[in-house]
């Protein structure tokens, strides 16, 4: 049988190198395809679209793990047993730059992970609350190994949370994060301590914007009373209310304003917790 002619050997040869040039631009093109997929995900509509109270801001976050102290102590906001007080590990430390010296206690944040495609897991965000401050480590700089140095803004969550949204190898990975409203079950808390004629109130479980910036106590021998905050969430106030029922009135930072009448009765005690109203959510 005679052999092919070089001529159609080379129209052949132009053929099969089309086809696999071809090819390679296919698969080139699933790959940008899937790449710009997995990209777009990370920019999903938010799960909490009416609860939206901010911007996306970028910044960084890292994860401490499970056996970390952190997940049962008070930490700076000073709300004691995370999982009794109704937060558990839905929580947050925030960087010096985004603490507010304790004012944010209470807040809520949407984070999502962005960026790092190999470690982030698609179209999902987490609802955290601020409870716990990440101090700065001014031995080392704020770009190799000080976290939580000004100036950048960064957030500490426990392993739990963090592996919600990304996988636990992506270490400090890239996030965006912003305020949402709160949701939460049941009414404030007001968990009253102190002694004698010095009183002092953790404020817990607050919805809406969630961090309260402003509390006045009434006796029903009393009128409207300033009080100011110690640190975190607790409040304080030297003045003689024994054997009177307590009334609050709690400002948020969106300047919206609850009053809770008669919340501990006159036989109230120091060390307990009380019930009030609640914002709307």
């Amino acid at each position: 049988m005679p052999s092919p002619s070089p001529r159609r050997r080379r129209r052949n040869g132009f053929f099969a190198g089309g086809l696999q040039l071809l090819f390679q631009k296919l698969a080139l093109l699933t790959v940008l395809h899937s790449l710009l997929q997995l990209a777009a995900a990370h920019q999903t509509t938010s799960r909490y679209p009416q609860e939206v109270l901010g911007e996306w801001k970028p910044g960084r976050a890292t994860y401490y793990s499970a056996s970390d102290p952190r997940d049962t102590i008070s930490g700076a906001c000073g709300y004691g047993d995370l999982g009794r007080s109704g937060y558990g590990l839905g929580t947050l430390g925030l960087s010096e730059v985004l603490f507010e010296k304790g004012q944010i206690c209470g807040a809520c944040f949407e984070v999502r992970c962005v960026e790092e495609l190999r470690y982030c897991i698609p179209g999902t965000s987490i609802k955290l609350t601020v409870t716990n401050f990440c101090p700065p480590n001014y031995g080392l700089p704020a770009d190799a190994g000080g976290h939580c140095n000004p100036p950048n803004h960064h957030l500490v969550m426990p392993i739990e949370a963090f592996e919600k949204i990304a996988i636990w190898k992506a270490g400090n990975m890239p996030i965006q994060f912003r305020r949402i409203r709160c949701g939460r079950q049941g009414g404030m808390r007001f968990t009253v301590d102190g002694y004698g004629v010095f009183h002092s109130v953790l404020i817990s479980n607050v919805a809406g914007a969630g961090d309260v910036t402003e509390v006045k106590v009434k006796g029903s021998r009393t009128g409207w009373l300033q009080m100011a905050r110690n640190w975190g969430q607790n409040w304080h106030i030297n003045a003689d209310l024994r054997g009177q029922p307590l009334s609050f009135e709690v400002t948020t930072s969106d300047g919206d304003t609850v009053t809770s009448y008669s919340v501990a009765p006159s036989d109230w005690s120091f060390g307990q917790t009380y019930v009030g109203k609640q914002f709307v959510a």
